[in-house]
Order: C-alpha cells, then sequence, then structure tokens
C-alpha cells in the first residue's frame, strides 16, 4: 500500500514539473507578428481603440502573442462611456483606427497585410 502512494505522488510532482515546464517555455516563445508589431511602434503607427470594440478585439486576436507588442492606445474611459482625452485631441471617433506619425489614418477591422501596406512594415515570412 505504501509503495502506491509513493509512486501516486510521484507521478504527481512529475505531472506538475511538466506542466509548469510547459506552461513557461510556451510563455516565453516569441509571437508570430513579434517583429512587425515592433516595427509599427518604431514606425510611431499607432492603434487606437477600446476595450468594448469587437472590431478592436478581433485585431488583437489576430496578432495573437505579439499583441502585447502593439502600440496601442486605450481610448475608452473605464466605464465605457466616454472617451480619453487624448483621443478626443486626436479627433478619434472610429475604432480601431490606425494612425502614422504623418496623420493618415485607415480605420476599421484591418488584414496584417492592409496594415503592412500601410505602414511599410514588412510582414514575416
Amino acid at each position: 500500500m505504501k509503495r502506491g502512494i509513493l509512486i501516486f505522488w510521484v507521478i504527481l510532482i512529475a505531472l506538475i514539473v511538466v506542466g509548469v515546464g510547459a506552461a513557461l517555455l510556451s510563455g516565453s516563445t516569441p509571437g508570430k507578428y513579434d517583429g512587425f508589431a515592433q516595427c509599427l511602434e518604431e514606425r510611431n503607427v499607432i492603434f487606437y481603440g477600446a476595450f468594448w470594440c469587437p472590431h478592436c478585439q478581433n485585431t488583437k486576436t489576430m496578432f495573437g502573442k505579439s499583441a502585447k507588442l502593439l502600440p496601442y492606445v486605450e481610448c475608452s474611459t473605464p466605464d465605457g462611456q466616454g472617451q480619453t482625452q487624448e483621443c478626443k485631441d486626436k479627433g478619434i471617433s472610429n475604432y480601431p483606427t490606425w494612425e502614422r506619425p504623418d496623420g493618415e489614418r485607415i480605420t476599421g477591422e484591418r488584414t496584417v497585410q492592409e496594415l503592412s501596406d500601410f505602414s511599410g512594415c514588412p510582414l514575416p515570412q
């Protein structure tokens, strides 16, 4: 009986170690669009959006793990009822809005190819 309990605990601990290791490894691998998102930031191409906007959420989902690197500006107030002063000052009225430093803008849900064409940032191969 004691041997069975020992085997159970060894297997349980091994599964926990493997699970934690896999979680750490998958979290540290770069996202597919990391370089693209970094290029957008380097070129000062800004993504204006709102947390409640489904098109903004779709855009972030499209970027996957790389979404955390996007040059994103949240335009909604925390209660979802207003707009931040920064976005009011910029005249942002649609989400998502992408803006280049020259003031050129595109709005709505876009593909990565459209964002590449707009920004001049190359897509990963």
